[in-house]
């Protein structure tokens, strides 16, 4: 398993939150993380306002008991804000940061522009990652306060959403494929390993799924582990896993071969 997936967040939500509105929290979530990536900065910033719409619901939900798919954002967010209403959602701190941050990405994205375009203005990086990491922090904190699994598995789930989703890694009937043709044995050890999360993967499976002859996969391990480099490392299983030097290389020098 790669880093944490869709149906395992979904499945250690709801209950207690519904399925529905989280299957499609979760949905909002991945497609706002796959946009950025590929550094689609408009359409991310439209995903981050219907995850804030989604996440208002889920709130109104949690916080008065009542059910309502519909229900619009303000209403939602009126209601876990006020202080004449009954409260379920305890304490009430947290209600309150989420729906502040929520009310700022949902006006950001509509007074920006994301909605309604304007001849005068262009998405750019900077929103979009404000808005990206923006709806992250949510969603940690959904995980933070409704996950059923025990805290140190709360806690690596948190972590891994604190990294980022590799397009450029596909599965296809279990096998997992890295999908560009330009990158050197280095690269695509680091990618697979990124995807691979805090676990790693054993070397028969980086075997199977970088594409080179396996002395060059070999001497590219050794290279990534050696003293000179430390972006790898051997875990007690034997699994390979990246280091914080290795995760720092991949946000920061193949930031542009994530995509497709």
């Amino acid at each position: 398993m790669g880093l944490i997936e869709k149906q395992r967040i979904i499945a250690e939500l709801s209950p207690p939150l519904d399925n529905f509105l989280c299957r499609q929290l979760v949905d909002e979530f991945v497609s706002c993380e796959r946009r950025y990536i590929q550094r689609d900065w408009e359409p991310s910033q439209l995903d981050g306002g219907q995850f804030s719409e989604i996440a208002a619901r889920i709130l109104y939900h949690q916080d008065s008991g009542t059910l309502n798919p519909s229900k619009g954002f303000n209403e939602c967010l009126s209601y876990v804000e006020s202080e004449q209403a009954r409260h379920l959602l305890l304490p009430r701190s947290n209600c309150l940061h989420l729906a502040r941050v929520l009310r700022t990405v949902y006006k950001f994205r509509s007074q920006r522009g994301a909605v309604h375009i304007s001849p005068t203005y262009t998405p750019n990086h900077m929103d979009s990652r404000f808005v990206c990491e923006s709806v992250r922090w949510v969603m940690n904190e959904f995980l933070r306060i409704f996950w059923n699994g025990n805290r140190e598995e709360v806690a690596k789930a948190i972590r891994e959403l604190l990294q980022f989703d590799v397009p450029v890694v596909g599965i296809f009937g279990g096998k997992i494929l890295i999908q560009r043709t330009d990158l050197s044995p280095e690269e695509e050890i680091l990618l697979l390993l990124h995807h691979a999360g805090e676990n790693g993967f054993p070397r028969r499976k980086i075997g199977e799924s970088v594409q080179f002859s396996p002395s060059t996969v070999t001497k590219a391990l050794q290279k990534l582990a050696s003293r000179d480099f430390r972006q790898l490392v051997t875990l007690s299983d034997g699994n390979y896993r990246l280091t914080d030097l290795g995760s720092r290389r991949v946000r920061e020098e193949l930031g542009q071969k994530l995509g497709l």
